[in-house]
């Protein structure tokens, strides 16, 4: 489930332009505390043991659904509404410095370094 929801950040992050950094920060902090509170309050076969069990009832449709899943689709709820609203309010999204030359390097260059051995054959 913790892992699930670092999908929208990174996947939107790096991917978009559109999504609000702060916007994907709290949606992935709301997809980890629905999570883990949610996942922890439901254990199987009513032991004192949590996390025993990774389905609870899904807000608002009344079934058990997988949490993960859940808290997925409330980190990304958030992260729309929030990206929303951030940029209504004009809140700056920081400043991207790098410059088209930042994304290549060739051999030769100061500060590269080959990653092989060149003298010795490759098998």
């Amino acid at each position: 489930m913790w892992i699930l929801q670092t999908l929208p950040a990174i996947v939107f992050g790096l991917f978009t332009r559109w999504f609000h950094r702060w916007a994907l920060l709290l949606g992935w902090a709301a997809g980890m505390v629905y999570g883990t509170v949610a996942a922890y309050g439901y254990c199987t076969a009513c032991t004192t043991r949590p996390f025993g069990n990774s389905l609870a009832i899904v807000p608002g449709l009344g079934r058990a659904g997988y949490i993960g899943l859940t808290a997925l689709v409330l980190n990304v709820v958030v992260a729309v509404v929030l990206t929303v609203v951030l940029r209504a309010l004009k809140v700056s999204n920081g400043t991207d410095i790098t410059v088209q030359p930042d994304y290549f390097a060739d051999a030769g260059e100061p500060g590269v370094q080959p990653t092989v051995d060149e003298s010795q054959p490759i098998h």
